[in-house]
This record gives C-alpha cells, structure tokens and sequence, in this order.
C-alpha cells in the first residue's frame, strides 16, 4: 500500500498544478518589506483549486503520521479533512448545479479574508475573520446528494462523524486513554505502532486517500474538464484494484 499511496500523492500533486494553471494565477501583493500571493478574483474555482492543495498537504501528514504510529494525531487531521473535502463538495455544486446562493458568497467572502487588517501589528488588528456554518454547508450538501437519505438525515450523518474525531482534535480524556497501555503500562507518547489500534487507523487512511480522489472528480466538473474527469475515474479504478476492492459502479 505504501507504493500505491505514493503514487496517489503524485497523481494529486499534477492534478492541482494542472487545476491551478486553469484558473487566473495569484498576484502579488505588497506585504510590510516583502509580499505575498493572493488570487485577484476570488473566484470559487480558485477556492476549490486551495482547497484541493491543503486536502493533499493534509494527506502527506496523516500518511507520515500513521506510518510512525501516531494515531491520535492522525485522526485529528482526518478531521480536518473532513472538512475540506465538504468544502469542495459544497463549492462545486454551487457550479455544477448553476446557482450561486447567497451561503456560497457569504463563504468566499469569509475564506479570502485576511486574517489581520493591520500588518504591523496583529493585536492592534480589528478585523474579526467569520466563517459560514457548518451546518449550513452540511445542510446545503446534504439538499443536493438527496438519495434516498432526507437532508436532515444526511446532516446527522457527517455532524457524528466529525463528530467521532473532534475527541482527538481537543484532546477527550476518552480518546487520550487509548494511547495509556504496554507492559508495563504506560503513555506511549513516541507512538502505538504493533498496537490493536494500527490496524483502524490504517483503514481510515485508505478511506480518507479514496474520498480524496473522489473530491478531484468532483473538481474536474467544477471545471467542466471532462477528459480530466475520466483521468481521475481511471486513476479511482487502479486505486481500487491495487487495493483488492470493488465498488459497484451500476
């Protein structure tokens, strides 16, 4: 498996170059005696191509984490990838659905905020960076997958699953236990390699490195780039075969 996710990552990394070259590229912009990159336009595609980035930085961290086995930090970047991957899902359908609601403008203006309005000083700062809901990116993502789940259900769903991770993210006395153990008993603080846990978190990584690849399937409709589409499905269907799964496709 190490090789395939290695080959995954590499997929990953072309394909964010290969969105980021279809989008207007960032400027830059005077920053106190340097500068910075920041996107003119703030556009949505510009937003699903960042977050698509941060999705795989996140991916590399989770893998080096996993493979030393430090799960409990692991599963706190699983959280974040959750919400990434929602954030993508929430985007792209605001295009591929042709609407851009209100939700959709609130969250751009949010995402390209500058953190401090005053670049001498952070506390001198009075710009508050808000952000939208998650339960109203939930909500709205939710309304569009429909299936045979009711919107309200689909919610509830990712709402437990976030939720099962926000232990690790705030460190819950529950979560913290499962890294107390060994002979004799003990914090093992360098890592839970050769532990009953290794095993789940290494199936939550594949699980995260499989949604992950559907997320480039989604941005290639964003982009209304077909011929990348059918590059990530072909890509998804070696992931799966390499991994001796198969999904039904029908």
């Amino acid at each position: 498996m190490n090789e395939l996710y290695k080959e995954t990552l590499k997929f990953m990394e072309h394909a964010v170059n290969y969105f980021s070259g279809n989008v207007p590229p960032p400027k830059q912009v005077p920053f106190k005696d340097s500068f910075v990159f920041r996107y003119e336009e703030q556009s949505i595609l510009q937003a699903i191509v960042q977050k698509l980035a941060r999705m795989v930085t996140s991916l590399h961290s989770i893998k080096v984490l996993t493979d030393n086995g430090l799960f409990q930090d692991q599963a706190a970047i699983q959280r974040m990838l959750d919400e990434f991957q929602e954030d993508i899902l929430f985007l792209v359908y605001g295009l591929t659905n042709g609407e851009i609601t209100q939700i959709h403008k609130d969250y751009l203006d949010e995402f390209y905020k500058e953190e401090f309005d005053n670049q001498d000083s952070a506390l001198k700062s009075t710009q508050k960076r808000g952000m939208v809901s998650r339960k109203k990116i939930r909500a709205y993502v939710s309304k569009i997958n429909g299936q045979e789940l009711d919107p309200s259900t689909g919610v509830e769903l990712s709402r437990t699953i976030n939720k099962a991770y926000s232990g690790f993210v705030h460190g819950a006395s529950p979560h913290i236990m499962d890294m107390f153990g060994g002979i004799p008993p003990r914090f093992q603080v360098s890592g839970m390699l050769n532990t009953p846990r290794e095993e789940e978190h290494r199936s939550d990584m594949w699980n995260y490195f499989y949604r992950s690849i559907l997320a480039f399937g989604f941005a290639a409709k964003a982009f209304e780039d077909q011929s990348c589409f059918y590059k990530v499905i072909k890509f998804r269907n070696y992931f799966e075969k390499q991994s001796g799964v198969s999904y039904d496709k029908t």
